[in-house]
C-alpha cells in the first residue's frame, strides 16, 4: 500500500566537464528495464552526461560489470538496473542481499554509484516503480550517481591533490 507522505528530491547537480555514465542492466524483465533506462536516460540527458549502456545476464552480475568497467577508467559513474520479484524460493533473498550487498562496497570503495534494482513482491509493483511518468526509480538512481559524481569531484582524491599545493 502506497503511503501519502511527500518525499523531498534534490536538484540534478551542477558538474564541472563531461560526465560519463554507464548503465549496467540485467534485463531478465525487460518491459520492467526498459522503463527503468528510460527514466535513466531522460535524467543523464537533463544532467548533461553522456550515458553507455551494457546488459549483464542477471543481478548478481551487475556489481562484476560496474567494478570492471570501474577499473577500466572510462566511466565517472554508474547506475545499477535491474529487477528481482520475490518468487517461491530463497533464492530471491540471496539474490537481493548479494547484488545490494556488492554494489554498497563498490560505493564504499568510491564507485559513484545509483542502484536501480528493483526488489518486489509483484510485477504490479515493479510496473509502478519503473515507470518514468510514475515512480521514475531509473530516474532517481541516475540522478543519485550525477550527485555521487558531483561530491567525488568537491572532494578529490588525496593521491591526486598530493604535490598540487607544494
Amino acid at each position: 500500500m502506497a503511503s501519502n507522505t511527500q518525499h523531498h528530491e534534490l536538484a540534478l547537480p551542477r558538474l564541472d566537464g563531461p560526465v560519463r555514465l554507464l548503465a549496467v542492466v540485467a534485463p531478465y524483465y525487460k518491459d520492467i528495464t526498459d522503463g527503468l533506462l528510460q527514466g535513466v536516460r531522460a535524467t543523464a540527458d537533463a544532467g548533461g552526461a553522456s550515458l553507455g549502456v551494457v546488459e549483464v545476464p542477471g543481478a548478481l552480475e551487475i556489481p562484476t560489470a560496474v567494478g570492471l568497467a570501474h577499473r577500466s577508467g572510462q566511466y565517472d559513474g554508474f547506475v545499477a538496473l535491474g529487477c528481482v520479484i520475490r518468487g517461491e524460493t530463497t533464492h530471491y533473498e540471496t539474490v537481493c542481499n548479494d547484488s545490494s550487498r556488492a554494489l554498497t562496497l563498490l560505493g564504499l570503495q568510491g564507485v559513484c554509484l545509483g542502484n536501480g534494482i528493483l526488489t518486489v513482491e509483484t510485477l504490479a509493483q515493479a510496473q509502478v516503480r519503473a515507470d518514468p511518468a510514475g515512480q521514475n526509480k531509473g530516474g532517481g538512481a541516475a540522478a543519485a550517481a550525477l550527485h555521487l559524481v558531483a561530491l567525488a569531484r568537491r572532494w578529490p582524491r588525496m593521491e591526486q591533490t598530493q604535490g598540487q599545493g607544494a
